[in-house]
């Protein structure tokens, strides 16, 4: 083999490294880019079309849409600590790129999973940083407001423990019993 055909083999070999590294990374990203970008866009709708403590549509309905601000957590907890969840959400936006990376997720429903849950993270923290609150809106009778945001967030860690507790077992199992 000459020396052309050995660097030319090595630079395939890098491109389809790549390649398969962009594949990989697609659900994750994807995922966390129409999650954030949802959140984004329907917070400022509802930011734009009703007033705070607005609802539509009016009595009557099981769901509504109600503008209120959150300058807590999830479920209305830690009221007013916006540094303390700002430096959290930072906090979980690295360790969701860290072990998304290492060791990184080979299973596609865990990227989708850390993918909703860096989109919802991620439009959280741009609210309080940017507003100081974040926007919910979607309102049940007897359940606090939440948003897109939250919802991933619950989604994100549901599908996670769910694989973890179901998926995972049996693999271990699987191989135990081939191996």
């Amino acid at each position: 083999m000459s020396t052309t055909d050995a660097t030319t083999r090595r630079e395939n070999d890098w491109i389809a490294a790549v390649a398969r590294q962009i594949r990989r990374g697609a659900a994750f990203f994807l995922v966390a880019a129409v999650v954030f970008a949802l959140d984004q866009l329907t917070k400022a709708a509802v930011r734009d079309w009703l007033a705070v403590g607005e609802s539509w549509p009016s009595d009557g309905w099981l769901v509504k849409i109600t503008h209120v601000t959150n300058t807590g957590a999830a479920f209305g907890i830690l009221q007013n600590a916006g540094l303390f969840l700002t430096i959290t959400a930072v906090i979980a936006i690295g360790a969701i790129l860290f072990y998304y990376l290492y060791p990184p997720f080979e299973h596609g429903l865990l990227r989708v999973a850390m993918g909703l849950l860096l989109g919802g993270a991620a439009g959280n923290l741009v609210d309080r940083v940017r507003l100081g609150h974040v926007t919910d809106f979607i309102d049940f009778p007897r359940y606090p407001e939440f948003n897109v945001a939250d919802s991933s967030i619950v989604i994100g860690l549901f599908v996670l423990v769910g694989f973890f507790l179901l998926i995972e077992p049996s693999k271990r199992e699987g191989n135990a019993e081939g191996g």
